[in-house]
C-alpha cells in the first residue's frame, strides 16, 4: 500500500478506535490494532497502538478517579499481567507475521463471540483470588503477542458482575499498567524502534480527538445496541485475520 495512503488511514483508525474507547470504555488496542492488521504487517500494527493506548488510559484513570482502592482489589491480578506480559513480549518479537495475525484474529473472535452469548456465570468470591491470577496469566501472554489483553480482564469483570463506574475505573487501570511492560518489552525486543515510537507519539492526538468524542456519544446512543453493533464488526473483523492467516 502506498505510504500516502497509509498516511491517512492510520490516523482515521486511532481516530475510530479513540471514538469507541470513549464511547464503551474499551476497545482501543481491539479497533486499531484488528484495523491496522488488515492493510500491515501485525508487528507494526501493535508497534503503533502503544503510546496511545497508554495515555489514553491514563486519561481514563484520570476521569474515572482511580484510587488506591482499586488496585487494592486486582493487585493479583496486576502484578501476573504485568510480569507475563512483558515476558511475552520477548516472544512476540520472533513470532511469524501470520502466527501473530491468528493469535489477534482469534483473540477479537473469542471476546466478540462471548461477549454476544452472554455474560458468563457469576464468581463467587471464594474463587477470586485464583480467578484473578488465571486472568492475569492469560491475559498477560495475550497482550505480550497482540498488544490486545482486554478479552480475559472483561469476561473476569463481567463474572464479579463489576458495576459499571467500577468496570471504567477496573478496566482504565489495568489496560494504563499492562502498557507500561508491553513498551518496555517492545522496546527491548525491537518491535518498537525510532520511527515506529515517534508514529506511535503522534497517533495519540487523533485517539483523544475521538476519545473526546466518545464522550460525547456515551450519552446519546442507546447503549446495548451500540455495543451488540460494535461486537459483530469486531467479529467480523477477527474472523477476515485468521482468513488473512490461512489463505
Amino acid at each position: 500500500m502506498p505510504s500516502e495512503t497509509l498516511f491517512l488511514l492510520i490516523p482515521l483508525v486511532f481516530l475510530l478506535a479513540g471514538t469507541i474507547k470513549g464511547t464503551v470504555g474499551i476497545g482501543l488496542p481491539t479497533v486499531s490494532v484488528g484495523l491496522m492488521s488488515q492493510f500491515m504487517p501485525p508487528h507494526s500494527a501493535i508497534a503503533l497502538v502503544i503510546f496511545p493506548m497508554l495515555i489514553s488510559n491514563a486519561w481514563q484513570v484520570y476521569r474515572a478517579k482511580t484510587g488506591l482502592a482499586t488496585f487494592r482489589s486486582y493487585w493479583r491480578l496486576i502484578i501476573c499481567l504485568v510480569i507475563c506480559l512483558w515476558i511475552t513480549t520477548f516472544f512476540a518479537a520472533q513470532a511469524p507475521g501470520d502466527v501473530l495475525l491468528v493469535a489477534i484474529g482469534l483473540a477479537i473472535v473469542i471476546f466478540a463471540a462471548s461477549s454476544l452469548i452472554g455474560e458468563p456465570p457469576r464468581l463467587k468470591d471464594t474463587h477470586d483470588a485464583p480467578a484473578q491470577i488465571i486472568t492475569g496469566v492469560s491475559a498477560g501472554i495475550l497482550g505480550g503477542f497482540t498488544s490486545i489483553w482486554a478479552p480475559p480482564i472483561v469476561t473476569y469483570l463481567l463474572a464479579r458482575r463489576t458495576a459499571p463506574e467500577d468496570f471504567i475505573r477496573a478496566t482504565g487501570l489495568l489496560i494504563f499498567l499492562g502498557a507500561i511492560p508491553l513498551i518496555i518489552g517492545y522496546w527491548q525486543a525491537g518491535i518498537l524502534d525510532g520511527p515506529a515510537a515517534r508514529t506511535s507519539l503522534v497517533m495519540i492526538i487523533p485517539t483523544l480527538i475521538g476519545f473526546s468524542i466518545g464522550e460525547v456519544l456515551r450519552r446519546r446512543l442507546s447503549g446495548p445496541a451500540f455495543r451488540k453493533a460494535l461486537l459483530w464488526m469486531f467479529l467480523l473483523m477477527g474472523l477476515n485475520l485468521l482468513r488473512r492467516a490461512f489463505f
